[in-house]
């Protein structure tokens, strides 16, 4: 018999939802492994045609969604476009196979190959599995695989949703995401914060939700309540529009209530949502991903073609600060000109600024090209680089920004060596910034992308909090800014433990911006301070979140 229950997750936002369960449907069935019957010719051309129209529909999937979705769809489109992918399908096909079955057990085989890799490649072995559904769905004549349909609306619950399914979302019907797999940095929780869609994610308990369920999803707690009573239902949704009013009547650059200024940055990967960012009242960006300009190239662009898109970002940003991260190669983001090959534990090799100083006329071409587009810009770029682990690092970087024309040149803390000596670290560095996606991963030893050590993926964690209050310390003894630029600082009440951590600047998905201006509304420095001495000295991160919310004025 059902009983009010309570499954925990990962709560993605700050927002709650009401209503009842739709569980994604059943994956299209895997073809038998038969011998053709048709020519191959005839098979081949079937093969062609519904990779050609996966590929079309992805695209214009994306085309409508808009922002970083357009850019997830575009990478699964050019996977049905691959064509190391389509030489795979000939080739099967030529040796019996029929098109279902060549396009499935080509897919399979790139999908093992990146699962082998690990990391976030690992993670993009679903991906494959996404665009094999399609193509093998629109070969058998059924629906193109994805979100049910419903007159009303509905908590959609799945294993995890592959990223078309939650880049298109219809939001006027989905009230809420839950997912039982997946971490908070996965996609799924990547674009639920974007399209700022209320989510949790890794709650395995939701498994046995079934259709018609009623469940109470409150994402600032992580948890999916399973028929909750009707006080609790009026409670969160109370809080939830206190919420909105709070945020629509929020403003202005970002302080605190004693006017303690806190710039709220955006983190972006390209022009459109450069552009979309600034449209959201971002004063500035925090976060410039350049991978993207990278990913899937033979080699780097050229010093021209880097910097006119950097101009393009930059002039979205007149008179504001833009902090460029230069290329974080290797490990999960592997580049044909950049990576080594053969690394037994690639996460841990020679990856980010490392790989960079083994290839340093890439770094120096980069560097160029930033300030070329810099000179010609108003705004105020400031460079950084990734994967920072010692103060030696710190000071090559910034000497070599330096002599090529960058004014301001920072590092990432991300690796807890750099955090630990940040009094020798960040007076290396014009400023430094804190990437909590990465730092939390490295401080428990847990894949960030990987849904059954999510639970270990909590910023709120006193370990991690202890990493950023030595290098706020560093900072405010030093001189030096510190911001902080991993997903950490879209949590509205942690970002103001952030600032009482040290942290003078936040960036964040541009869809918080306005929950955390909110939020930092409520508290002083002297609050912030305080609140943030209680969450250090708890013992986890459940206890700190909790103690703060408690404390709370």
């Amino acid at each position: 018999m059902v009983t009010t229950e309570l499954i925990r997750g990962v709560g993605i936002g700050r927002g709650t939802a009401v209503g009842p369960v739709l569980r994604m449907p059943d994956p299209v069935p895997d073809p038998a492994d038969a011998r053709r019957e048709r020519s191959a010719e005839d098979e081949q051309a079937r093969a062609t045609e519904a990779l050609a129209a996966t590929s079309a529909q992805l695209r214009a999937r994306g085309e409508a969604a808009g922002g970083t979705a357009a850019e997830v769809l575009d990478a699964l489109a050019m996977m049905a476009d691959d064509p190391a992918l389509a030489a795979d399908v000939t080739h099967r096909i030529a040796d019996g196979s029929t098109a279902e079955y060549a396009i499935h057990a080509a897919m399979a085989s790139f999908r093992d190959m990146l699962a082998g890799m690990g990391g976030y490649l690992g993670e993009r072995a679903g991906d494959l599995d996404d665009v094999a559904r399609r193509a093998i769905a629109y070969l058998m004549g059924l629906s193109e695989p994805g979100v049910p349909r419903s007159d009303t609306p509905f908590i959609l619950v799945a294993r995890d949703l592959a990223p078309a399914d939650t880049a298109t979302l219809d939001l006027d019907s989905v009230l809420a995401l839950v997912t039982t797999d997946g971490g908070p940095t996965s996609h799924t929780a990547i674009l639920a914060r974007e399209k700022g869609i209320t989510a949790v994610v890794g709650a395995t308990g939701a498994a046995e939700l079934v259709d018609g369920d009623q469940v109470l999803v409150d994402a600032e707690n992580g948890t999916v309540e399973r028929d909750p009573d009707q006080e609790r239902v009026d409670l969160a949704l109370q809080r939830t529009a206190a919420l909105s009013a709070i945020r629509a009547a929020s403003t202005g650059p970002g302080r605190l209530a004693d006017g303690h200024a806190v710039p709220l940055l955006a983190n972006i990967g390209s022009v459109d949502s450069a552009r979309e960012a600034a449209a959201r009242g971002a004063e500035g960006v925090g976060l410039f991903r350049t991978e993207v300009l990278f990913l899937g190239a033979e080699k780097a662009p050229s010093v021209d073609d880097q910097a006119d898109t950097y101009r393009a970002v930059f002039a979205e940003f007149p008179d504001q600060k833009v902090v460029v991260r230069v290329l974080d190669a290797g490990a999960d983001k592997p580049l044909a000109f950049l990576t080594d090959q053969g690394e037994e534990n690639p996460a841990l090799g020679r990856r980010g600024l490392r790989a960079l100083q083994a290839h340093e006329q890439v770094l120096r071409d980069q560097l160029t090209a930033l300030a070329k587009a810099a000179a010609a810009s108003d705004a105020h770029v400031q460079v950084m680089a990734p994967m920072v682990s010692t103060a030696e690092e710190a000071e090559y970087f910034r000497a070599l920004a330096h002599e090529l024309g960058i004014d301001s040149a920072g590092v990432m803390v991300e690796v807890p060596s750099a955090a630990i000596l940040a009094d020798h670290v960040v007076p290396a560095a014009d400023f430094v910034s804190i990437g909590t996606n990465d730092l939390t991963q490295y401080v428990f030893a847990a894949d960030r992308l990987l849904g059954t050590v999510a639970h270990l993926q909590n910023p709120w964690h006193p370990a991690v909090l202890r990493l950023i209050q030595s290098v706020g310390a560093a900072g405010a003894q030093h001189g030096v800014p510190v911001g902080i630029c991993g997903e950490a600082a879209a949590d509205p009440l942690l970002a103001v433990v952030l600032v009482g951590l040290g942290a003078t600047t936040l960036s964040m998905s541009s869809t918080s911006i306005a929950d955390v201006r909110a939020e930092l509304l409520q508290f002083t420095l002297d609050d912030a301070q305080r609140l943030a001495a209680i969450a250090v000295a708890a013992p986890n991160a459940e206890a700190a979140r909790q103690a703060v919310a408690d404390a709370r004025p």
